[in-house]
C-alpha cells in the first residue's frame, strides 16, 4: 500500500512531441495532473522527467500548472530516468522507497525506469490509468512486463485513497476533490 511519508511521484516524459503521437494524451495527462494534484495536496515530492527537450519539447503546459512554481524538471537523454545521476540523486536525497510511477512510453522509458527502480530496491506503484504509449499493444507488453518484474499495478484513484487510508483524513475532502 501507498504510503505517504515513504513515497515519490515520478512523472517519465509527458512532453509536447507525444501530443498528437499517444491516443488519449488529453486523458492520460488530466489523469497524471490529478495524480500530482491530489498527492501535493498529501505533501508527496514529484518529479518530472523530461527526454531530450530540445527535440522532443518539454513538459505540456496542463501538468506545469500543476506544479509548484519555479519547478525544473530533470532532463535525461538515457530511456530510463534511473540512468541520469540527476534523478538517482533527488531520489536518493529524499530518501523514500516507494515510487508512484506514471508517463509514456509505456514500453520504453516507463518501463526501463521501473525496471531500475525495482533492481535498485525500490518499491514501483504503476498508475496503469496514467501510462500511454503509441500502440495499444506496445502500452500492454510493457505494463505486462513491468507487473511481471514486480511493480504493483495501481490507478490514480487506487493509490490516492491507499494513501490517506481513511475517510476521517485530513486532507480526505481535498483529495477527493481533485477526483470528482
Amino acid at each position: 500500500m501507498v504510503d505517504v511519508s515513504d513515497a515519490v511521484l515520478v512523472i517519465v516524459d509527458m512532453q509536447e512531441a507525444f501530443r498528437k503521437a499517444i491516443p488519449d494524451q488529453a486523458l492520460i495527462t488530466s489523469r497524471i495532473a490529478m495524480a500530482v494534484r491530489g498527492f501535493r495536496i498529501l505533501d508527496v515530492p514529484v518529479v518530472v522527467t523530461e527526454q531530450y527537450p530540445k527535440g522532443l519539447g518539454r513538459t505540456v503546459e496542463e501538468l506545469i500548472l500543476t506544479l509548484p512554481d519555479g519547478f525544473e524538471p530533470i532532463e535525461k537523454s538515457t530511456f530510463s530516468a534511473f540512468g541520469e545521476p540527476a534523478f538517482a540523486d533527488v531520489l536518493a536525497t529524499a530518501e523514500r522507497k516507494q515510487i508512484i510511477l506514471c508517463g509514456v512510453e509505456t514500453h520504453v522509458c516507463v518501463n526501463q525506469t521501473a525496471h531500475d527502480l525495482i533492481g535498485n530496491g525500490y518499491e514501483v506503484h504503476l498508475l496503469t490509468d496514467c501510462v500511454a504509449s503509441r500502440f495499444e499493444a506496445d502500452k500492454a507488453a510493457g505494463l505486462q512486463k513491468m507487473i511481471a518484474s514486480g511493480a504493483i499495478a495501481s490507478s490514480v484513484e487506487m493509490a490516492l485513497f491507499e494513501a490517506m487510508r481513511d475517510s476521517k483524513h485530513e486532507k480526505f475532502r481535498d483529495v477527493q476533490a481533485q477526483i470528482k
